[in-house]
């Protein structure tokens, strides 16, 4: 790996991944780029390409936890980078994904390597896929951020397998969702810690 660039894929909705991997790279990781992996939710890749940020209404997607249409954490990226986007581009790269290519993406994955990817997964393999046809001869990272099995009809038609629960995420999704309603105010919440 000496003297190889290192470049993270990121599936991006509200880009918090995004912004601690930055964070990490300026405090001293060796990673040289970030590729912000989206789906049709595509202000960030769009406003690489501009330069210009046109937040808009999320898009509903089979790859739910990316569908942000103004992501508050680009905010912190912008800032990090004195808002100009040619000072992001030097670490950020693009790429965005239709559901069809996104299950495309699963199917193929699966037919070539018996991995199974979920679909957050499969934006960030078609991302680092593409980047390499542009950057051959580094090193790419892809990350996955959820397993197959919360989008089980998406991945098992595209895979032709039944995804099996893993038992850990069974028991979580057997827990009964618990809230708790409260104000605004600080001392409401720092009540509520302290009593726990």
């Amino acid at each position: 790996m000496a003297g190889k660039r290192v470049v993270f894929s990121v599936p991006s909705g509200n880009f918090g991944n995004l912004t601690a991997g930055l964070l990490a790279r300026e405090m001293g990781m060796p990673v040289d780029r970030f590729i912000a992996a989206t789906n049709i939710n595509d202000v960030v890749p769009r406003y690489l390409e501009t330069g210009e940020y046109h937040p808009g209404p999320s898009q509903a997607t089979i790859a739910n936890a990316m569908d942000v249409g103004d992501p508050s954490n680009f905010v912190r990226i912008r800032e990090l980078f004195g808002d100009r986007a040619d000072r992001i581009r030097r670490h950020i790269t693009g790429y965005s994904y239709s559901d069809d290519r996104i299950r495309e993406g699963i199917g193929r994955v699966y037919r070539d390597t018996g991995y199974i990817l979920d679909p957050h997964g499969a934006t960030g393999f078609l991302s680092s896929e593409a980047y390499a046809k542009e950057h051959p001869g580094e090193i790419l990272l892809f990350l996955e951020t959820a397993h197959p099995a919360k989008f089980r009809e998406t991945v098992e038609p595209e895979t032709g397998v039944k995804v099996e629960i893993p038992e850990r995420l069974a028991a979580f999704s057997e827990r009964e969702k618990v809230s708790v309603k409260m104000g605004r105010e600080y001392g409401e919440f720092r009540e509520y810690l302290m009593e726990g």
